[in-house]
């Protein structure tokens, strides 16, 4: 008989003799750059930049802190501001706590003063990790602040800028964050004080149309994305192929619209020597 002939397909059942490999959570990533496995503690010692390929991942705030300002001089601004749901959105609030939980942190930046190398500084941090660095209210009010604060204190202003732009979530209240943050830079230029914007990866939406771009001296991470909107809805926009790589950091040093790109080692002496000239100092 035909069925006779049919062959059943073998089922293959997994062996319980493989090799397990125990791999400890948390331990490892990976690199977007060469796609290797690295360990946590490696990219760390090295500045949170792959050895293999030089790719710079994302830095948290608390991480950035202990690379850029010096040992226990970090004193953050206590704003008792907490964020609203403004368009009542039910899942808003929600994935707040959850983000606080997973991150530590209460909001996309942190903001205070501290020294670099011995020069004191207003700092602002802002952070991917919490709903992409996105600008809200309270993001904005405490950019804001310490702006105020700068000019108040007669201290540079420094602004390390990680964002997708406007919080969607928050509707037309983060697109005014833009307005404010912007005035208040304006009245800090009056005051005379130095202000050095420091664009890492990715940079873009409102953030660059405001703050980000503002600055006296502007300065940016090897490779980082920056720009407004995205390069594909760019493209469909004004109907033209664009250049490749064009939003990248070299692609705007190259244009005019980053003052210098700097590598993460060196950038605590950077800052440390601008604020200097700017103060007249050798």
């Amino acid at each position: 008989m035909v069925i006779d002939k049919i062959k059943k397909r073998e089922t293959k059942i997994p062996s319980n003799k493989e090799p397990h490999i125990d791999i400890p959570v948390g331990k490892w990533v990976k690199c977007d750059g060469c796609k290797e496995i690295l360990y946590k503690e490696t990219v760390k010692d090295n500045l949170n930049i792959c050895p293999n390929c030089g790719h710079y991942f994302r830095v948290h705030i608390g991480r950035r802190i202990e690379q850029v300002l010096d040992e226990g001089t970090y004193k953050r601004f206590d704003l008792n501001i907490d964020t609203t749901n403004p368009l009542g959105l039910e899942e808003y609030p929600k994935k707040l706590s959850k983000l606080r939980d997973m991150t530590g942190l209460e909001e996309a930046v942190a903001c205070g003063t501290g020294k670099i190398n011995g020069e004191e500084t207003v700092i602002c941090i802002m952070d991917s990790a919490f709903l992409m660095g996105s600008m809200g209210v309270v993001v904005g009010e405490k950019i804001t602040y310490a702006i105020e604060q700068a000019a108040k204190l007669k201290l540079p202003l420094i602004i390390f800028t990680v964002s997708g732009g406007a919080r969607m979530q928050e509707g037309i209240f983060s697109l005014m964050q833009m307005a404010k943050t912007t005035a208040a830079l304006t009245k800090l230029s009056e005051a005379g004080q130095l202000y050095i914007s420091v664009l890492t990866d990715p940079t873009y939406g409102g953030v660059t149309a405001s703050f980000a771009s503002l600055g006296d001296v502007i300065l940016a991470e090897p490779h980082a994305m920056i720009g407004f909107a995205g390069q594909r809805v760019i493209e469909q926009t004004i109907g033209e192929k664009l250049p490749e790589g064009f939003q990248t950091a070299e692609f705007l040093l190259e244009h005019g619209f980053v003052d210098k790109i700097v590598e993460r080692k060196d950038l605590k002496d950077t800052l440390c020597k601008l604020i200097k000239f700017h103060k007249g100092g050798k």
